[in-house]
Order: C-alpha cells, then structure tokens, then sequence
C-alpha cells in the first residue's frame, strides 16, 4: 500500500511542504509516479516500508542523566550567607 503526500502530512500532523521537506532531503522516501520523467510536478507516493524506516530514523531516545548540562552560575551575582 502507498500513501499520498496529502495521508503522510495528515498522518504526522504537518503540512504537506514538510512531508516534502523531508523527501527532497531523502530523509523519506518516496516514489514519483508521474508520467513524465523531470516533470514539474511530481506525484510522490510513499510505501509502508519506507515509513517505517523514517519512523525508526526519527525515534527519539531518552536522555540519560549523564548528558545534562549544569547551569552556569550568574558571574556578577555576589552570593552572602548569614552565619
């Protein structure tokens, strides 16, 4: 089965130019069905397979602890402690 355009953009909830996005930059891809080769227009259409291969690309990981940065203490802030 192969999607449109149109279904993949309605499926990851962006608009189509981003759907578009990521096919002219191969993160996705796509098949032209279009009659003419080099055509203006092309008609992409995306397979389940390829789907599931940017789904895997973009799978976010969690972060572990150890990649958190520390916040850097403000250098003109003079800190006083009661004693």
């Amino acid at each position: 089965m192969t999607l449109t355009v149109q279904q993949v953009a309605e499926r990851y909830g962006v608009g189509e130019h981003t759907a578009l996005g990521w096919i002219r930059s191969g993160e996705l891809r796509a098949i032209n069905v279009g009659r003419r080769i080099g055509s203006k227009r092309p008609r992409w259409r995306v397979t389940e397979e390829s789907l599931a291969a940017f789904e895997t690309l973009r799978m976010s990981s969690v972060p572990s602890p150890l990649n958190r940065r520390r916040r850097k203490r403000p250098t003109d802030v003079i800190a006083f402690y009661a004693s």
